[in-house]
């Protein structure tokens, strides 16, 4: 496989689809590596918790900016090139994290890693605009699994590597990761010709107009908004519940559970097949509906694994098979259009994440895990109602 080769007779090479589908997992899990080492970062380096918590703003922020000022250069220049050059900086990124001697220069590595780890959200679109049409669904369903593979292990790699090897041995391999792919990707990934020729100024601008026109993309948008808030809210409180009485785990056990969220994803990467046949309509609203559906599961079970793993498992089938079928519906807006229409996308799920992901803290003070599932049930309601009410 070269950098010339894209299909075998009219279907995309799937060895290239897997390569990609990698790279996304690998490149998303930066941002999650240091959670769970946090307390053992501040104890290195003699600051607080707080501060050292700081680090997950650091990445949030960095990729949001990444996310508004890089993606859209998918649209403007050579991906291939552009994939290879954010690669190679994440990966010096990386090193810096590994061999920082401060606190400040650790989080201002972070940034450089987060911001650049946006690649993930420029792989994606190539990948559809690579992909024929009537394959575009199933392909976007592996690299997207890829993808949320990569949030869900990331920290509990990180926490067993970092037991095993100190906290800075899981950024030398990730460096190393990053260092690797970026040489197979220049390999294997093929070149195309920029598919817009604005200005940049004027790249960033289409952006907002894009959003403003195409109410198929601001649905979506909306769908992948609440989808992704009801995924932060569940595994932003989930070590709550598991840590307290009757469970009693500790962090390596509850890291375990993201392996159910795995299965879920996995499920839902045949849904890409249905969108490519014209079922995305009521593909969608089976997603919801799961969605919906393991929210009561999960409030059922505060006191069975079983139940837990149960509802894990239907979340994360519905929230990633959602995502495959917007992004199957939003990249059907134009190839010359694919990265501008993810970076308004991803946007409202990050946004919906980070809106999630405090609402469960404050959801979790108020009433435990019952005021938790609560929530996420009116988020999941929200967007069944949405799809009802689609003309």
């Amino acid at each position: 496989m070269t950098s010339t080769t894209l299909a075998t007779g009219a279907r995309l090479d799937r060895r290239l689809v897997a390569v990609m589908a990698v790279a996304c997992g690998a490149a998303v899990a930066n941002l999650y590596y240091a959670q769970p080492l946090l307390r053992t970062i501040a104890g290195a380096f003699g600051t607080s918790d707080g501060t050292a918590g700081l680090l997950v703003t650091v990445s949030q922020v960095f990729y949001a900016i990444g996310l508004i000022l890089l993606v859209p250069l998918g649209d403007l220049v050579d991906r291939r090139r552009l994939i290879a050059r954010l690669l190679a900086i994440c990966t010096l990124g990386l090193i810096v994290m590994a061999a920082a001697p401060s606190f400040a220069l650790l989080a201002g590595a972070m940034a450089v890693v987060a911001t650049t780890s946006v690649v993930v959200q420029i792989l994606v679109p190539f990948a559809s605009t690579l992909a024929a049409e009537s394959e575009r669904g199933q392909v976007v369903g592996i690299v997207m699994s890829g993808l949320l593979t990569g949030i869900l292990l990331a920290r509990t790699v990180s926490g067993l590597l970092a037991g095993a090897a100190g906290w800075r041995a899981m950024f030398v391999v990730a460096a190393v990761i990053m260092a690797v792919l970026g040489a197979v990707l220049w390999r294997v990934l093929p070149r195309t010709a920029p598919p817009a020729s604005l200005p940049y100024r004027r790249l960033l601008v289409t952006v907002a107009e894009l959003v403003r026109d195409e109410a198929l993309l601001r649905r979506r948008m909306a769908y992948g908004a609440l989808g992704f808030a009801g995924f932060t809210l569940v595994w932003t409180t989930i070590a709550f519940l598991l840590s307290d009485a009757p469970f009693g785990f500790g962090e390596t056990t509850i890291g375990l559970f993201g392996l159910a969220g795995l299965a879920g994803a996995f499920g839902a990467q045949g849904l890409g097949r249905l969108a490519d046949s014209g079922h995305g309509r009521p593909a969608t609203g089976l997603v919801l509906g799961a969605i919906l559906a393991s929210w009561g599961v999960l409030a059922l079970s505060a006191s069975s694994v079983a139940g837990i793993v149960l509802g894990l498992v239907l979340l994360d089938f519905g929230v990633q098979g959602q995502n495959v079928l917007s992004q199957h519906v939003i990249y059907g807006l134009g190839a010359e259009n694919a990265s501008r229409v993810t970076t308004a996308y991803v946007t409202s799920n990050f946004l919906g994440g980070a809106l999630g992901s405090a609402a469960g803290s404050v959801a979790w003070g108020a009433g435990g895990w019952s005021a938790v599932c609560a929530v996420g049930a009116v988020t999941a309601a929200l967007s069944l109602v949405l799809w009802l009410t689609d003309r």
